[in-house]
C-alpha cells in the first residue's frame, strides 16, 4: 500500500470537497457493492480513479459467515439483499486488506457495522488506527440488547452510536441513515448533535418476495434490502429533507438510491447532496462510472456551471396556488 494521499484535483470540474477530503469526481462506490475495494479492478476498463471515494464491505468486530441462501434475488426494477454482513472482522481487513488498497487512486471509507454499542466503539477505535480516510456507521443493524430492533429506527439510539463511535475517532464520520424510520429529519438532528460529520442518505428499504409454489419466502432471510432504480423516488426526497436539515451546519451528503444514470446523479445534487452513491447499477454495467461522470461534465458545461458544489442544493420548489378568502355568498 502506498501513504500517499494527495490526489490531484487541479482544474477539475467533478473534484469535490467532502469533509475536509478532496473527492475526484462525486462518486461514491457503496458498502456491499464493491467488496473491500479491489473486487471491480479485476474487471477489465475499470479503475477506483474513476470515483471519488470506495466504502469498505460493512465489518464487524469478528468475523461473520452472513446469512444462509437465498441471499440475493431481482425484482422489477431493483434488487433484494440479505448477505448478514458476512466479513472477515475488523482486525483481518485492517491488518491484511488495507495494506493491500492504493491510496493514491481514490479515498476508502470503512463501513462500520455491530449488535452493541460496544462493538460499533471497538470497530472504530481500531479504525481510527489505521490508514483508512473515514468512517462511514451503519446504524441500520439490530441492537441484539433492545431485542433486534435497528439502531436507525430510533433516533435516540442512532445518536447513541454517533456519540460513541465520535469519542474514539477523529476521523470524518458519515451516519447511514435508514428510511425505515418515522422521521428522517429528526434522526439527522440528533445525529449531527452527537457528532457526525456527514451523511449517507439512505440506506435500503426492506422489502420480501414469495415463491408462490413453495409459499415461502424467497430471501433465505425472509426478508431483505430493496435497492435499485425502484427506490430512487424515495430517495430523492429523503435526501432533499436531511439536506433541510444539513444546509445551515455545513454537514454533506451522499445521496443513494437507484442511481442509475447521470441524470439520475444531478437530480441528487439538485436535492441536496454533495456527493453521489452507485451500487447497484454496477452489477448491471461494472462501468458505468466513467458514464455518469461524463454526463455530470456535460450538464455543467450546458449550464455554463465551473463544479459540482455549485449545482449542489439547488432544487427550486414549486409554490401552492395562492388562497383566496373571498366569500360570494
Amino acid at each position: 500500500m502506498t501513504s500517499e494521499k494527495s490526489i490531484d484535483t487541479t482544474s477539475n470540474p467533478l473534484a469535490t470537497e467532502f469533509c475536509g477530503m478532496n473527492f475526484q469526481t462525486p462518486i461514491v462506490l457503496l458498502s456491499g457493492c464493491v467488496g473491500f475495494g479491489e473486487e471491480y479492478t479485476r474487471v477489465s476498463g475499470f479503475s477506483n480513479r474513476d470515483v471519488g471515494a470506495v466504502c469498505l464491505k460493512g465489518t464487524t468486530g469478528t468475523q461473520r459467515l452472513g446469512n444462509q441462501p437465498h441471499r440475493i434475488h431481482e425484482t422489477p426494477g431493483g434488487m433484494l439483499n440479505a448477505i448478514g454482513l458476512q466479513n472477515p472482522g475488523v482486525d483481518q481487513v485492517v491488518s491484511s486488506i488495507l495494506p493491500e488498497l492504493d491510496f493514491s487512486e481514490t479515498r476508502f471509507i470503512a463501513n462500520v457495522s455491530g449488535s452493541t454499542i460496544e462493538e460499533y466503539i471497538d470497530v472504530t477505535r481500531k479504525f481510527d488506527d489505521s490508514d483508512i480516510d473515514a468512517i462511514e456507521i451503519n446504524i441500520s443493524c439490530p441492537n441484539v440488547k433492545e431485542g433486534g430492533v435497528a439502531f436507525g429506527n430510533d433516533p435516540e439510539m442512532s445518536a447513541r452510536v454517533v456519540e460513541a463511535c465520535r469519542a474514539v475517532t477523529n476521523k470524518p464520520l458519515i451516519t447511514k441513515l435508514s428510511p425505515n424510520q418515522t422521521d428522517i429529519q429528526h434522526n439527522a438532528r440528533l445525529c449531527i448533535e452527537a457528532g457526525s460529520d456527514a451523511f449517507a442518505v439512505i440506506n435500503t428499504l426492506m422489502g420480501m418476495a414469495i415463491d408462490i409454489e413453495s409459499r415461502s419466502p424467497i430471501i433465505g432471510n425472509n426478508q431483505g434490502g430493496l435497492s435499485g432504480p425502484a427506490i430512487k423516488p424515495v430517495a430523492l426526497l429523503k435526501t432533499h429533507q436531511v439536506y433541510q436539515v444539513c444546509r445551515d451546519h455545513g454537514i454533506p451528503i451522499i445521496g443513494q438510491g437507484g442511481i442509475n444514470s447521470a441524470e439520475d446523479a444531478i437530480e441528487f445534487l439538485i436535492a441536496g447532496a454533495s456527493a453521489v452513491g452507485v451500487g447497484t447499477a454496477l452489477f448491471y454495467d461494472p462501468l458505468i462510472c466513467p458514464k455518469i461522470n461524463d454526463g455530470i461534465k456535460a450538464y455543467l458545461d450546458r449550464h455554463e456551471l465551473t463544479s459540482v458544489a455549485e449545482l449542489t442544493g439547488t432544487l427550486s420548489l414549486n409554490q401552492p396556488p395562492a388562497q383566496h378568502n373571498k366569500c360570494n355568498c
